[in-house]
């Protein structure tokens, strides 16, 4: 059998892959510093082989901060062309990353179609599917739950949420909580534990479940299943001693040669968010830290994208190197299209911020970029380069007079006599800048070639993860029909016994 050899494990023998040098040319960075990044462990890049219509990325704080986009089933909605529709939804409006979180309907069918369709990574949460395999509500088993992670691997997910630092000890912990355990994972786990009297299999069996995810080379996130489900509980003892779990399972995973990201916290106020990423780095040796959120306040049900979002600009600039998007519906309904388009959007300038604010190379230059157009009343120009280029369009059409995106230089807010940029360009003695259609021929040249479609920003260091317009990673390749089928997979855990 010919096994494959992680990321990880070509970085630290020297080696610089394809996916490295492809993420290289997408960041702009030379593919020996991706290469160290990961020999180091501060960056991955989920690339499961058997993935194969994937376009990898690279997570770490030394790069672009990315941004994932949650989608999947449920009881009320299960359908796999509702969570395909979803996945469209959140390629074209610039998820780095996707999670397939389903939960109700046919699993299988919905991660293959997903897979199929995904140029960006997989992740998944698979003691979901091990669950909804499971009829009682105590059969859950440590085989059903590692041969859910081996089928998933084979399938071809990229990276996989393991709940492996809840730990039976830290159960009471939780007991004063105002919200006790808000993870689906973690409950699962600590009420198996409970019921059973025994330790977290997916701890005790770490080494065994490195071993499966080096050989599909799935980049392991480690779950934060105790995180805080509101600002009462954030960093109280049970959140900090999971952290030191996660921090000695990181280095199990590394000397295993498997990839390695951590999750974190939820609900953090803000003055406390800066922090938490600084004690996850300090803990996790520099791992990747991915972040839901966090939500800064409690009272923002319908509107958490929002109070999420100012969580994660503070995250990111603390060094956070992916920011899972937390839509208006969290804590009230699964998502729809409309929820994945508006939390993306929230989250990519959650991201951007913090990427400017941090310095990355090129991240200014997009909004550079904008601000020229703007100035020189380039509408087209301007949404072409806006993170949401419809929405933009749409707004300024609805109550402009003659409804022509590419006509006047102003915009309604103002109108014509207090636009204050014309009347400033007027002052200065420029007035083709700008000018209607019919006068563009009046500007100088560089302008009317700017107009003619020539961007400043491909000029420029900007990474292509700050590429406009959106939408740029819409290839779909069928996934290989000849992959191994999971029931032709001979590998199954002995020591595991039913329970």
């Amino acid at each position: 059998m010919v096994m494959v050899k992680t990321q990880l494990q070509h970085a630290h023998d020297g080696e610089i892959t394809e996916a490295m040098e492809r993420v290289a040319k997408r960041e702009n960075r030379e593919a020996a510093m991706v290469r160290d990044q990961v020999a180091a462990g501060r960056a991955v890049i989920p690339n499961n082989p058997a993935h194969e219509s994937l376009d990898p990325a690279v997570i770490g704080r030394e790069f672009a901060t990315k941004v994932n986009a949650n989608i999947g089933s449920s009881r009320a909605a299960e359908t796999t062309d509702a969570q395909l529709q979803k996945l469209r939804t959140a390629v074209q409006f610039g998820a780095d990353t996707v999670m397939d979180l389903s939960t109700a309907g046919d699993l299988r069918a919905i991660r293959a179609a997903v897979l199929s369709e995904s140029p960006i990574p997989v992740g998944t949460v698979p003691i979901y599917e091990a669950q909804e395999r499971t009829t009682a509500a105590d059969g859950l088993t440590t085989d059903r739950l590692f041969d859910v992670i081996r089928e998933q691997a084979r399938q071809g997910v990229d990276y996989m949420t393991i709940h492996a630092g809840i730990l039976a000890e830290h159960l009471s912990l939780t007991h004063e909580r105002q919200t006790g355990i808000v993870s689906r994972g973690g409950s699962i786990l600590a009420r198996w534990m409970d019921r059973t009297g025994r330790q977290n299999p997916l701890y005790n069996e770490f080494e065994t479940l490195c071993d499966v995810f080096a050989k599909h080379d799935v980049t392991v996130s480690l779950g934060d299943g105790l995180r805080p489900g509101c600002l009462a509980d954030a960093g109280d003892e049970a959140q900090l001693a999971e952290l030191h779990t996660l921090g000695e399972l990181t280095q199990t995973a590394r000397a295993r040669g498997v990839q390695v990201m951590v999750e974190g916290p939820g609900h953090v106020p803000l003055d406390q968010v800066a922090w938490n990423v600084e004690r996850e780095q300090e803990i996790c040796d520099g791992a990747p830290f991915y972040v839901l959120g966090p939500l800064v306040t409690d009272i923002a049900p319908g509107y958490d994208h929002i109070a999420s979002a100012i969580g994660a600009t503070q995250a990111a600039q603390a060094g956070a190197a992916m920011l899972c998007y937390v839509t208006s519906k969290e804590h009230l309904g699964i998502p729809e299209t409309e929820d994945v388009r508006e939390a993306l959007a929230a989250y990519r300038i959650a991201a951007h911020a913090a990427d400017v604010a941090a310095g990355h190379p090129g991240a200014r230059d997009w909004d550079d970029a904008l601000s020229q157009a703007r100035y020189e009343f380039d509408w087209s120009r301007q949404f072409e380069l806006a993170v949401d280029p419809a929405r933009a369009r749409e707004y300024h059409s609805q109550t402009h007079p003659n409804g022509d995106v590419g006509d006047g230089r102003f915009c309604s807010m103002c109108g014509v006599e207090f636009c204050a940029m014309r009347i400033d360009q007027d002052r200065q003695g420029q007035p083709d800048i700008g000018e209607t259609n019919e006068t563009a021929g009046q500007a100088d040249a560089g302008t009317a070639n700017h107009r003619a479609g020539e961007s400043i920003l491909p000029d420029t260091d900007a990474a292509e993860v700050n590429r406009p317009p959106i939408g740029t990673q819409e290839r779909i390749c069928p996934i290989s029909a000849n992959r191994t089928s999971p029931d032709e997979d001979p590998e199954k855990p002995d020591q595991f016994a039913e329970e």
